[in-house]
């Protein structure tokens, strides 16, 4: 059965949105990093991805995200 396009719509437009947040989920947060959702809460677990526990809600700082991916680099 073919991919619902609708669905990989959204989900591309969340990850092209993700940068304008404050926090995103673990689970927005792995395909963006490259890491499906086991290994994105392992590595929360683990503390290479930085976390914010708010209540039962795990999420990650988008500033954080980006210093983990190298965005805040000096050129």
């Amino acid at each position: 059965m073919a991919p619902d396009k609708s669905a990989i719509a959204e989900e591309v437009e969340a990850l092209e949105d993700w940068r304008n947040k404050s926090t995103v989920t673990i689970e927005e947060g792995a395909p963006i990093i490259g890491v499906s959702r086991g290994p994105a809460y392992a590595a929360a677990r683990t503390g290479e991805i930085p976390t914010l526990r708010i209540g039962k809600r795990l999420l990650v700082p988008v500033a954080a995200l980006r210093r983990l991916l190298g965005e805040f680099e000096a050129s």
